[in-house]
Formats: structure tokens, C-alpha cells, sequence
């Protein structure tokens, strides 16, 4: 079990540990450019290789859709009680309650720990999140119409060919199958990379309040996600892959919002950091009770 545990986690802080040394060894990344690759192109072509060959029906895809977006919706009720509890104005907590990184990290840790079957339900739990994120994030971050920034959103236009490839039983050409499957692979990679290197970057001030904020966030998410997931029916492994989604560190994203919003982004950098570290230690527990 510990060996197939490490087996899981040696590629995350294999791909983390290399964007976060290169950071430190003075070395230029081109942030930017890099996450505007991922997510306009590799994500889009991630989903559509993921779902579209992926031995998963409509019906499971629709309800852990719907069970993720309740656990995020859930979470942001519960923000009004951890602000209480942390002294804290809940709208720098509602981004990071409700939104956990489910690609750069959460993708990798499905990929390895519950393989191709397991990573079009990951994949789901991601694009749901993303969809989430990048609409009402961006409302409550100042930072335009979420219409507009749904439509210019290329992950959605993956999902719905995924959908009608899903519904209609239909394959992709196999030399479109072939090229979007490479252009696919540089994705997750990417993800982990520029996770280290952002936790490089970041610049942390106030440990305690961060680790306190993780050790809080993370039972109650496992056990929302656990709850609705068993509500809905999900299938078990489903239902073990939102567990594992949705218990994930905060993502890097919400420091970003915070920094456009002006709403204590030293504040939330401790809190992506000090997530992301704990995410060492519990994710191992976590992986070996859904496993």
C-alpha cells in the first residue's frame, strides 16, 4: 500500500518540485503565456481526449456535474460560518472555500491513483469547477460579464463536443483522435510545473492562520462531497473522485483573484501555500481509504 501510495504522489512532487527549483535557481518561466496555453488550448483538448473515449454515460457525467457544483454551492454557505470562526470578511474566504485545485494538482493525483477510467470523472469534477470559477470567480473579483467570459471560454466548447460524442456513441476521426491526444499530453505536466512554480513566487507572511484555515476547509469538504455524492447515487468510483477533487488544496487562481480584487492577497497566499503543503501529508490518508 505505501509503495503504491508513493507510486501516486512521486509524480506531483516530481513535476512540482521542478518548476518550484527552477523558480529558485533564477530561471524564467513565462507564467502568463504557459496558463493561457493550458487552459485555452490543453485543458479543451484534454476533455475532449478524456470524455470522449472514456467508458463513462451521460447520466454519471450529468449528476457528478451537478454533485460538484452543490459542493461548491454548499461551501459557500459554509464561508459565512468560517469567517465567523477566522474573524475574517467572507469574501476573501469564498473563493478559496469554494474553489480547490482540481487540475494542476488534482488532475495528476486521479491520473495516477485511479487511471484512465477514473480521470474522465476527475476531468468532470475540473471542468465544473473551472466553469465555476471563471464566471461567478470573475464577477466577484470585478473583472467583467460572466456571460461574455462563458462564451469566450474554450473549455465549454469542449464539453459540449465531448457531450455529443457521448450521446451520439460516436469516435473522432482517428487522425483528429490522434492529434488532439498529443497536443493533450503536454497539459497536465504543464499543471504540476507551474504549480511549483507559482508556490515559488508566492509570497507568504502568516503560516499559522493558513494551516489553521486547511485543517478546517478539508473535512468539511470531504464530508459534503461524501454526502451529496451519496445522495445523487453516484457511481463508487464517482463518488471517490469528488471526495478526492473537492478536498484539494485552494488553487493558485484565488490569489490571483484576490490581487485583482485587493482583497488581502497576502492573506491568501498563505493559504494556497500552507494547503498545498498539507496536501502532502493528508492526501496520502485520503488516497489510501478511497483506493
Amino acid at each position: 500500500m505505501v509503495a503504491d501510495l508513493f507510486a501516486v504522489m512521486a509524480p506531483v512532487l516530481a513535476g512540482a518540485g521542478l518548476g518550484f527549483t527552477w523558480i529558485r535557481l533564477g530561471q524564467p518561466y513565462p507564467v502568463d503565456f504557459v496558463t493561457r496555453l493550458v487552459f485555452n488550448i490543453g485543458t479543451p483538448a484534454l476533455v475532449i481526449a478524456s470524455l470522449s473515449g472514456a467508458e463513462i454515460d451521460a447520466g454519471s457525467f450529468g449528476r457528478t456535474m451537478l454533485a460538484t457544483a452543490l459542493v461548491m454551492i454548499s461551501m459557500g454557505i459554509a464561508t459565512f460560518a468560517m469567517a465567523r470562526l477566522l474573524r475574517r470578511d467572507w469574501r476573501v474566504l469564498l473563493a478559496p472555500m469554494m474553489y480547490p485545485n482540481t487540475g494542476n494538482m488534482g488532475l495528476p493525483v486521479v491520473l495516477y491513483a485511479f487511471g484512465s477510467a477514473g480521470f474522465a470523472f476527475g476531468i468532470t469534477v475540473m471542468v465544473t469547477v473551472s466553469l465555476f470559477q471563471f464566471t461567478i470567480g470573475a464577477v466577484i473579483a470585478s473583472s467583467g460579464n460572466p456571460l461574455r467570459t462563458l462564451v469566450r471560454t474554450p473549455t465549454v466548447y469542449a464539453i459540449l463536443i465531448a457531450l455529443a460524442l457521448l450521446l451520439s456513441d460516436t469516435e473522432l476521426p482517428r487522425w483528429l483522435a490522434n492529434s488532439v491526444d498529443l497536443i493533450s499530453g503536454f497539459t497536465v505536466p504543464l499543471m504540476l510545473i507551474t504549480l511549483g512554480v507559482s508556490l515559488a513566487s508566492i509570497q507568504v507572511k502568516n503560516l499559522r492562520s493558513g494551516i489553521g484555515f486547511s485543517l478546517l476547509r478539508i473535512p468539511v469538504a470531504a464530508l459534503l462531497a461524501w454526502g451529496i455524492g451519496t445522495l445523487l447515487s453516484l457511481p463508487p468510483l464517482a463518488l471517490s473522485i469528488l471526495v478526492m477533487q473537492m478536498s484539494m488544496p485552494v488553487a493558485v487562481f484565488n490569489y490571483l483573484f484576490a490581487q485583482r480584487a485587493k482583497r488581502e492577497p497576502e492573506y491568501v497566499a498563505s493559504l494556497v501555500f500552507c494547503s498545498t503543503l498539507l496536501a502532502l501529508l493528508y492526501l496520502p490518508i485520503l488516497l489510501a481509504i478511497l483506493m
